[in-house]
């Protein structure tokens, strides 16, 4: 009887912890210099529901377990209200990580957070995000209108701080042209 309770528990415990699905392939890549976001809507770690802000300039996309710590690390560590001041948004992918593993651990321990996180929590939705992007980097993608105008691709905290806090002319003026064009 115990044996039996044991691989019941080990089977339910592999089959709730894979992340195997189908694969998807054939889909079109959604972070193109060209393309427009307008319809993203995702919700944050509290299921509340998002869409990109009237001036919001620059997307950081964190599509694998390394580069979501580096920005999670690095966004707690600053006010409540750093990434909305800079006009940014964060959203990381949490789709590839086993289901058990994300109800159990990955979503609790987002709600800490005191930053928003916007989630891509379904392998079919993430996976035009993903394609033909470096997903174990930290992806950047800058707007106009909601039409991404620039990628670029961010390996540390430091590069990650820098862009961010960028007081460039565009940078300045960016985020009051998508106010006025949204």
């Amino acid at each position: 009887m115990l044996k039996t309770l044991t691989a019941i528990i080990a089977t339910l415990l592999i089959i709730g912890c894979s992340s195997k699905s189908e694969e998807v392939v054939n889909v079109e890549p959604k972070l193109v210099v060209g393309k427009t976001l307008g319809d993203l809507k995702l919700n944050d770690q509290f299921e509340k529901s998002h869409t990109i802000s009237a001036d919001t300039y620059k997307l950081i996309f964190a599509l694998d377990k390394e580069p979501a710590h580096i920005c999670n690390d690095f966004f707690n560590s600053q006010e409540a209200d750093y990434l909305q001041k800079h006009n940014a948004q964060f959203i990381a992918d949490i789709s590839t990580a086993p289901s058990l593993i994300r109800s159990l651990f990955i979503l609790p321990g987002l709600k800490d957070f005191k930053h928003t996180v916007m989630l891509l929590d379904d392998k079919t939705a993430a996976a035009p995000f993903r394609k033909d992007v470096e997903t174990e980097k930290i992806v950047v993608v800058y707007i106009i209108n909601k039409t991404i105008t620039k990628i670029e691709s961010l390996s540390t905290e430091a590069e990650l701080k820098k862009m961010i806090e960028d007081e460039s002319p565009m940078s300045l003026i960016a985020p009051m042209i998508n106010k006025v064009l949204n």
